[in-house]
């Protein structure tokens, strides 16, 4: 059966990109909207299995990894400011309008703030697929999204962390901070001297493809590291590919990985996202998803769009950044299985939350297309 639905979703997900880009929009959002057709929610023929949702988290570490392999570091280092800008006031602005949302809707103060970390999250996987589908991902604003996601994961978690201690849950605040940052103290220790002498040891051996196998060892070892640390894996998938940029093998690690992970792996990833879309019950809170959805996007449009402004940006590309970090992925809905475990977050919440991570999931390829696209043609107008 799994032979058969993998079959399915590469077909259909290709199919389904083409036809996203010939109506002008990236090939990521067809995907996405293809995983819900085929999924539970309307046609039934792929059902979202553990070992499907294995496949998809391999596909989406290696996206964040290949987006790691095409970092250029000299831009990097000139955007660390405008990514603190983006990444800080991504998060004041839906945190303390989540809460106030929170309260007017009668939740208890823990609740609700736990409600304005969870519009806080981003996940910039779908965001990195358009960039390069634009020709964005190395710009000075896809460098500046890519640094502000590493930003927001690091502070969301430890803002979670605090919330959840003060809740009475069973967490060492000051024990999760040493576990971040001996995180990235480990990450680029490895990523300085370890990296690029375990490339070199692989480089000789007498078996096929010995530099792609060292690559995705790196980074599936680095995802784990920064799974266990409590950063997402993604993350850790990030910084492994930076690691690997600044080695000889750059070139060759990434020819060879992109084929493997856009074959297979990426489109499972994409489209089982809409797979798992569940809407059962979603008429009774419709009002609420609909509510939610706006705050969740406003204010991380605006919120990082301001950010970006502070950082020097035009307000085009402002808001193109702004849009990038719309998306909320498989981050926020880890928080939400947090909120659901340590009664944060009540059951009928998590379903309204899980469709409201689902709606900016899908809004955010059209919303980056008509604000990159517009700031690109406001460039040319210019030039001209």
């Amino acid at each position: 059966m799994l032979i058969f639905e993998l079959a399915v979703i590469l077909l259909a997900s290709k199919l389904a990109g083409d036809i996203s880009v010939r109506l002008g929009q990236p090939s990521v959002l067809g995907k996405l909207l293809i995983g819900i057709v085929l999924g539970p929610a309307l046609l039934g023929v792929i059902t979202s299995t553990d070992v499907l949702g294995e496949l998809s988290q391999i596909g989406v570490i290696l996206l964040m990894f290949i987006a790691g392999l095409e970092t250029d570091m000299d831009e990097f280092k000139r955007t660390g400011k405008a990514s603190t800008y983006v990444g800080i006031a991504g998060i004041i602005a839906p945190l303390s309008l989540g809460y106030v949302a929170g309260s007017m809707m009668g939740l208890p103060a823990f609740q609700s703030v736990f409600l304005g970390l969870l519009l806080s999250a981003t996940s910039v996987s779908i965001s990195v697929q358009a960039l390069k589908e634009m020709g964005n991902l190395k710009t000075r604003e896809g460098t500046t999204i890519l640094g502000a996601a590493v930003i927001d994961d690091v502070l969301v978690i430890i803002a979670l962390a605090f919330v959840m201690s003060l809740a009475g849950g069973d967490v060492n605040l000051g024990m999760v901070v040493l576990k971040k940052i001996a995180f990235f103290a480990v990450a680029i220790l490895l990523g300085w001297k370890v990296v690029p002498w375990a490339l070199r040891i692989f480089a000789p051996l007498r078996v096929t493809e010995s530099i792609i196998s060292a690559g995705l060892i790196i980074c599936f070892l680095y995802a784990f590291l920064a799974e266990y640390a409590g950063v997402a894996a993604i993350i850790g998938a990030y910084i492994a590919g930076v690691a690997i940029s600044l080695t000889d093998y750059k070139h060759e690690v990434f020819e060879k990985v992109e084929t493997i992970a856009y074959a297979v792996f990426v489109p499972v990833f994409f489209t089982s996202i809409g797979v798992a879309a569940n809407f059962t019950g979603i008429v009774d809170h419709i009002g609420l998803i609909v509510g939610l959805s706006i705050l969740a996007i406003l204010t991380k449009l605006i919120g990082s769009a301001i950010g970006a402004k502070a950082a020097g940006f035009s307000w085009k590309s402002s808001l193109g950044i702004g849009s990038a970090m719309v998306s909320r992925g498989e981050v926020a809905l880890i928080i939400a299985a947090i909120g659901l475990e340590n009664k944060l977050l009540q059951q009928d919440m998590f379903t309204v939350i899980v469709i409201v991570v689902l709606i900016t999931t899908i809004v955010t390829p059209p919303m980056m297309k008509l604000f990159f696209t517009s700031s690109k043609e406001k460039q040319k107008s210019i030039a001209g």
